[in-house]
């Protein structure tokens, strides 16, 4: 009998590495073109991009604040991967973040009696169904009519701001408050913080749970496989005997669920409420954190963490010179531009 021969250790650690050497990729990229537009800008690269580096990690503060500023993103970037994973280019995370916090909120303020055993939990369900009912439309859409999920989805972003922002400036505006605001959640609904005097709360660690959740599902579960079948060749899969419309159904509800597990992680650990501006662009930085993971659990944990990096340094380092918040815009958008590259297959053709 033939011996079943294993992978080698060093095939098994390049397996492990790709998706990190995959989300550098990018970056580096990013690094060379910014540093050209720094010099251009006439300064110094070195001693910005040294900056940038202590303010994102140059303490435990420091770190803190960039891992808090990466737990939404870690949560929208695999909110946009699990609809990936069918085929499905879902852009209306952004509107789950919205509802799924305006519920949690709603929750948090309006249900003051119970204790925070029952009220923390019953506030973060909240959130997570909002979610998934914001994405029931346009999932029924595009499994049952095949319409185009990007249109459905992208309109329901404007949809859901303008829907929450009547809610705070109606019915749920606090009581003598001047701006768009509900009222404080209680208490007993908020996330306990991980650290004092910093932002960062259990949110975090429920977001490291669902990125250990997605890469066990997406490796051992049959329903990670057949999704993964489902994305890359519809027409096989459905040969197969899949169901691929009700695959594409089951991923764009769960990715509502876990784009409005973010906004409810936002307003229970960090705003405490539910405002105007509530999030800043979160679920849209999720697809450039999807993308720039290459869908991998462990490449969007680093690719949140790095714009996490770039959202707090940015927001610090012109207090320390006289560098503009643009260069770090600059900086964002070129890693959102060459994530969609594979730049491995760039430097395997040029190769002789």
């Amino acid at each position: 009998m033939a011996a079943v021969v294993s992978p080698a250790p060093e095939k098994r650690a390049i397996a492990w590495l790709k998706p990190f050497s995959e989300a550098l990729q990018p970056l580096l990229v990013a690094v060379v073109v910014g540093a050209i537009v720094l010099a251009i800008a006439g300064h110094n690269p070195l001693e910005v991009y040294r900056l940038l580096l202590v303010e994102s990690f140059g303490s435990t503060k420091r770190i803190a604040s960039t891992l808090a500023a990466a737990t939404p993103l870690i949560f929208t970037g695999l909110a946009t991967a699990i609809a990936f994973r069918t085929g499905a280019f879902n852009v209306g995370v952004e509107g789950c973040v919205n509802v799924g916090g305006l519920a949690a909120a709603f929750v948090g303020f309006t249900f003051v009696s119970l204790s925070g055993y029952v009220l923390l939990p019953m506030a973060i369900l909240a959130s997570m169904i909002a979610g998934g009912l914001w994405m029931l439309v346009p999932a029924l859409l595009k499994s049952r009519l095949d319409v185009d999920e990007v249109v459905t989805t992208l309109m329901l972003n404007f949809i859901a701001i303008s829907f929450t922002a009547w809610l705070i400036n109606g019915p749920l505006l606090a009581p003598g408050a001047a701006n768009s605001a509900t009222p404080m959640i209680d208490q007993a609904a908020r996330l306990p913080k991980l650290m004092r005097g910093s932002t960062l709360n259990a949110g975090f660690l429920i977001a490291l749970g669902c990125v250990l959740l997605y890469w066990l599902w997406g490796k051992w579960a049959a329903l990670g496989f057949e999704t993964r079948i489902a994305g890359m060749n519809a027409r096989f899969a459905t040969a197969t005997g899949l169901n691929v419309p009700g695959l594409v159904f089951r991923m764009m509800i769960l990715s509502g669920v876990i784009g409005g597990l973010a906004g409810g992680a936002h307003a229970l650990g960090t705003v405490f409420r539910y405002v105007s501006g509530f999030s800043p662009g979160y679920g849209f930085v999720g697809i450039a954190v999807a993308l720039l993971g290459r869908g991998n659990a462990w490449g969007m944990l680093l690719a949140a963490i790095l714009f996490g990096a770039l959202a707090t340094s940015g927001a610090t380092i012109q207090l320390f010179s006289n560098v503009p918040i643009e260069i770090v815009n600059i900086l964002q958008g070129t890693i959102m531009i060459f994530a969609v590259a594979r730049l491995s297959k760039l430097w395997k053709r040029r190769a002789p």
